[in-house]
């Protein structure tokens, strides 16, 4: 083919327009990737077959780079690869040949909790401390637990609603969520509302402090309060020397 037909042909290919193409099997690998399949399928060694294809896994790893290890990465690549060849590609792969019927089947439904809690600001943790302390046997042990998940369950509380909470009521829900296994003594002595009220907000306080400050912040402006006191300074020195 003369330069002619070389230049009329790219003429022609720069004048189609997108929609009269093909669709791409993957848009994030462009039409670029898609004709070096192309022109990797049309090979008739097996041997340049499989550089070709190698060299079309460099090229798309570093236009598109996967994420996860470098095998499990690579798996990825060659997978896609196997999808734009529409799984027709004969070379010698270092992975298996994916089947096409994986990709449309549905995958499996997650595993749900389906129990559910009247009382969510508690938490799951919660719940799992109880039944804990329901399988121990009576004695100091359970007793003491039970002092330990009242003041959990009373900062949680807290956590959610900035206002003091009776004791009774810390008793009775512990008592509804155990199913009145769990009963807190008369004479037990919770934390105050206000010590845990206090420790929360010095969590918030110090969480505070880590964020990063923002642009133009209170050191900014110390700094500017400085530049502009120094001026002042300076003009009043030259005003005496006049």
């Amino acid at each position: 083919m003369s330069k002619m037909n070389f230049k009329e042909a790219d003429r022609r290919d720069t004048l189609t327009y997108n929609s009269n193409r093909a669709d791409l099997v993957i848009p994030e690998y462009g039409r670029g990737i898609h004709t070096m399949v192309e022109h990797m399928m049309s090979l008739p060694d097996k041997t340049e077959r499989t550089k070709c294809a190698e060299a079309i896994v460099s090229v798309m790893g570093s236009v598109v780079p996967p994420e996860g290890s470098e095998e499990e990465g690579k798996h990825k690549l060659w997978n896609q690869l196997h999808q734009m060849s529409s799984y027709q590609m004969d070379v010698d792969s270092p992975f298996d040949t994916p089947v096409p019927a994986t990709r449309s089947e549905a995958p499996d439904k997650l595993n749900y909790p389906t129990e559910t809690s009247r009382a969510g600001h508690f938490g799951r943790t919660v719940l799992a401390m109880i039944e804990m302390a329901k399988k121990l046997e009576d004695g100091e042990e359970k007793s003491i637990l039970i002092v330990k998940l009242s003041n959990a369950m009373k900062m949680h509380f807290l956590t959610w609603n900035r206002k003091t909470v009776e004791r009774g009521f810390i008793a009775e829900q512990l008592k509804e969520m155990s199913g009145g296994e769990l009963i807190l003594s008369e004479d037990a002595v919770l934390e105050s509302s206000a010590e845990i009220l206090r420790s929360i907000r010095k969590t918030s306080d110090a969480l505070e402090r880590k964020r990063p400050g923002k642009k133009g912040g209170s050191s900014n402006k110390n700094s500017g309060g400085n530049r502009n006191s120094g001026g002042n300074r300076g003009s009043s020195k030259n005003y005496r020397r006049r």
